[in-house]
């Protein structure tokens, strides 16, 4: 069992999700039952995957869990190239968001990998 609060990816995923809230404040009234909640359920899930991952007992469960949190962060990628295309946010916004985004990848990634199964 990991302490999910002494994770890296974690912690970087709880902070990516105050991210996309701000991003998605800014979006349009008429997405607040759409584009915005699906980014913001998304980028929730990503930490909250992990947390619950680390309570299993086995190392295959806990991997389970960070490929949902990948499929999580795939998900964020999609969706905010979609506002962008419906220019809800510039380019600039997402320069950093994205660059965060794909770190969060491969930290989860590499720290799947690790898991002896």
């Amino acid at each position: 069992m990991h302490r999910f609060k002494e994770l890296e990816i974690w912690k970087r995923s709880r902070l990516f999700c105050s991210e996309v809230y701000a991003i998605t404040s800014k979006f349009p009234e008429s997405e607040k039952f759409g584009l915005t909640n699906q980014l913001r359920r998304a980028s929730v899930s990503m930490p909250s995957n992990i947390a619950e991952g680390s309570s299993r007992q086995s190392n295959k469960d806990f991997t389970r869990f960070l490929q949902i949190a990948l499929g999580s962060a795939y998900e964020i990628e999609t969706q905010l190239l979609i506002a962008q295309d419906l220019n809800f946010v510039k380019d600039s916004e997402l320069e950093y968001v994205f660059s965060e985004l794909q770190e969060i990848i491969k930290m989860i990634s590499k720290f799947k990998s690790t898991l002896k199964i």
